[in-house]
């Protein structure tokens, strides 16, 4: 069974739209310096990288499904570039009335991409930068990161960025902690 590394997308790839908006062009995609370069070092060191996004605005009309497709693609061929490979990328386009359970913080996009690809849960990870994030991996079993200043006391890593929590975990797995 493969470990993985499960990434949100806002605010952990890229920058967040402000409050009641989303990313829902190409155009407004901007990404966080040193977050795919991150992702491919992770690739590169054997995980399986998989990027698992709530996307609510599809469900309230905001953002086209087809615009989402695009802007993960261009994510994809971004880290594919730099020498990693995200392995897939699961979406929910539910709102919260939808009850559905793969709105993160229902940890089911973790658990298809769990069946899907034989993932270890126990020796994965998901990095996040809200608190549905941690959920999500505290449901599914995994090892949680969170991005974002200060500490995070449910999480077990808390770093400022995507390309610090790389250097932390290989400080942890290489004994260093």
């Amino acid at each position: 069974m493969a470990r993985a590394i499960f990434l949100d997308r806002d605010g952990v790839i890229n920058r967040k739209a402000p409050e009641g908006s989303y990313i829902a062009t190409l155009a407004e995609l901007e990404i966080l310096p040193g977050s795919i370069e991150a992702i491919a070092k992770l690739s590169g060191l054997g995980w399986r990288i998989f990027l698992i996004s709530n996307q609510r605005g599809i469900a309230r009309g905001m953002v086209a499904a087809a615009d989402v497709e695009r802007i993960h693609q261009a994510i994809s061929q971004q880290v594919r570039s730099a020498g990693g490979e995200i392995a897939q990328v699961y979406v929910c386009p539910h709102d919260y009335s939808d009850k559905c359970d793969c709105r993160k913080p229902s940890p089911g996009m973790i658990l298809q991409a769990a069946r899907e690809h034989s993932l270890d849960l126990a020796q994965s990870w998901i990095v996040g930068d809200s608190l549905s994030d941690m959920q999500a991996g505290h449901s599914a079993g995994c090892r949680t990161a969170y991005l974002g200043e200060g500490e995070y006391e449910t999480a077990d890593i808390t770093a400022p960025s995507l390309a610090a929590f790389v250097e932390e975990l290989q400080k942890q797995l290489s004994g260093f902690i």
